[in-house]
């Protein structure tokens, strides 16, 4: 087992282990344990992870897809842990993809005022990236994660054996979350991708991100500072989802063509290494992600000057010096919009 610590004023650790899923009630101490997933996950993993529950438990199943989100859904979630009677003393489970953590999440922080949760991600997307550092949000119809808090798990417990269950186009989702952390912190996981299959190497890929997020969360755990470099390719990504209703890209291909896109701007501007978007490039198409904008920029501009990294009438921007390094940087809104 690989158990990283997260060393915050409320400290945690992420346990990662092939079949930790199915004995993750070894682990916790509640009188109530709420377990929350969706109808994807269900099928294969809500009875591993309950049959280890010594506790009382009751589960709830929401729809699949980011559409879950939302308000309608988070009302949802708040009637089922009052009809439970959960208190403080008690504990919910998020067990799914981001979608479900930051929606559970988020409704563990608001409830009560905070009752505690665990991370349970089934996904390589939230086994790398949205499980660590406390992000939980729902979107509205203006924007995604507009609605969220800060909030840390008590836990988080990865199993990689869970993403054998991923269709290929989720799994290439998670992976462009991986190619993101290549990216900004980790040029040599940017070469690992690169050269050999992601697959047969996941579990010391997931360890390597985790990493990477837990020390820039431990540096910077409300997003003022140095954490917005793991907004790489997220602004363009987020106004893309949006643009689409969250419909037509996953989360992790809308980054995909954000991180492409924000390159070729950086290159443009002096900013990135020449060359380092054909590179990247290279790595979308080797997992099946998309790269191309085709959305006109006035299209994209409402959302994007919404972003959470916003000040007033600027915007910070992750740009990368090279593979591996990166900056950020202020610009007007309007020369933001202006790079696509």
């Amino acid at each position: 087992m690989n158990v990283i610590s997260v060393n915050l004023k409320e400290s945690y650790n992420i346990y990662i282990e092939n079949g930790i899923i199915e004995k993750i009630g070894e682990y916790l101490d509640y009188p109530k344990i709420a377990v929350i997933t969706d109808e994807n996950v269900e099928p294969h993993y809500l009875e591993k992870v309950t049959a280890s529950i010594k506790s009382s438990f009751k589960t709830l199943t929401l729809p699949s897809g980011e559409e879950t989100k939302s308000f309608k859904q988070l009302q949802r979630v708040y009637d089922f842990l009052t009809d439970f009677e959960i208190t403080r003393k008690d504990a919910v489970i998020a067990l799914g993809g981001g979608v479900i953590g930051d929606l559970t999440g988020f409704a563990a922080s608001t409830f009560l005022r905070g009752v505690p949760f665990i991370q349970v991600p089934t996904t390589l997307l939230a086994q790398v990236d949205s499980s660590v550092g406390g992000k939980v949000a729902i979107n509205t119809d203006r924007g995604k994660n507009l609605i969220g808090s800060f909030y840390q798990p008590k836990a988080v417990f990865i199993d990689p054996i869970c993403l054998d269950t991923l269709t290929d186009r989720v799994f290439s989702d998670g992976i462009a979350e991986v190619i993101k952390y290549g990216c900004i912190k980790d040029a040599e996981l940017f070469r690992i991708l690169l050269d050999k299959d992601a697959k047969s190497n996941i579990a010391y890929i997931i360890a390597i991100c985790c990493n990477i997020k837990k020390q820039v969360v431990e540096n910077d755990e409300f997003d003022t500072g140095e954490r917005m470099i793991l907004n790489f390719g997220h602004t363009i990504g987020h106004a893309i989802e949006n643009h689409y209703n969250y419909t037509t890209y996953t989360h992790g291909e809308a980054v995909a063509i954000g991180m492409y896109q924000i390159s070729i701007a950086g290159e443009k501007l002096g900013i990135t290494k020449y060359g380092t978007s054909d590179t990247i490039k290279q790595l979308l198409q080797k997992y099946n992600l998309p790269f191309e904008l085709n959305i006109d920029k006035k299209n994209l501009s409402s959302a994007m000057v919404l972003d959470k990294k916003s000040e007033n009438d600027n915007i910070n921007l992750i740009f990368l010096d090279e593979i591996g390094r990166c900056q950020i940087k202020k610009m007007s809104k309007q020369e933001a919009i202006n790079l696509l």
